[in-house]
């Protein structure tokens, strides 16, 4: 398996969702990512990164609250959120930081 840092300094732009188990919110989400994966295909790479199991990364980012996303490209986080999304706008998003 790819390692974190790999995926998101990969050529396609990155949504990394930083979530929690017990987050209500959190669960909100997974339908719309799932949804947002099947209209986005390939174009994009979905990222789900558990902050109870990956406390130094979700310390490294500065997730204070779940979920946040954060939209990387190249390596750099090029745009972040806290909360729940709908899935068109998010399409919409991740379109801006096509290539």
């Amino acid at each position: 398996m790819s390692s974190f840092y790999e995926i998101i300094n990969s050529g396609n732009p990155v949504l990394v969702d930083f979530f929690a188990e017990w987050c209500g919110p959190c669960k909100m989400m997974k339908p719309i990512l799932e949804e947002v994966k099947k209209q986005v295909g390939d174009r994009f790479t979905i990222l789900k990164i558990d902050v109870d199991k990956n406390r130094a990364l979700a310390t490294y980012y500065g997730i204070q609250s779940v979920p946040t996303l954060i939209i990387f490209k190249k390596g750099k986080p090029e745009w972040r959120q806290s909360g729940v999304m709908q899935a068109r706008n998010l399409i919409e998003l991740l379109e801006k930081y096509e290539s």
